[in-house]
């Protein structure tokens, strides 16, 4: 009996190592958005490994992922600065394509400086509205997603 338990164990796992790539057979690419708008460190921790996940789960170019952070929410990146365990989490999100994209609004309400405040983040990241730019995103058919 161990034996069969282990064999059908062995076998469900060997089918999950090609989930991916079975993926991209089966599925057209995910859009996906990414809604962050708390500072709780623990929260933007477990996000982060939400996104990556995610990536692991379908594929990188199986995906156009975008974060979109408003709010306290823009933390995220505030806390990336000064955090070398979060600047390599954004990075290593970066380099697999997803998008960071930080509102506009909480930039001048509370007085953020994004080339020195903010971690890694262009002129090109900014969206006037994190709010406005969920719900574009969504129009474009994009999945909402709150970790």
């Amino acid at each position: 009996m161990k034996k069969l338990i282990a064999l059908s164990v062995m076998a469900l796992l060997s089918l999950g190592l090609g989930t991916s790539a079975a993926y991209a057979d089966d599925h057209a690419k995910q859009k996906v958005v990414y809604h962050i708008n708390s500072d709780d460190e623990k929260l933007l921790k477990a996000a982060l490994g939400n996104i990556q996940n995610h990536i692991n789960a379908v594929g990188k170019d199986n995906l156009d992922l975008r974060v979109v952070m408003h709010g306290p929410g823009v933390d995220l990146l505030k806390l990336a600065n000064k955090n070398p365990d979060f600047q390599d989490k954004v990075s290593n999100l970066k380099r697999q394509g997803v998008h960071f994209n930080v509102c506009n609004n909480t930039l001048v309400g509370r007085k953020i400086d994004y080339k020195n405040d903010l971690y890694d983040v262009s002129k090109e990241d900014i969206v006037p509205s994190g709010v406005a730019e969920l719900a574009i995103l969504q129009s474009q058919g994009f999945s909402y997603v709150k970790p």
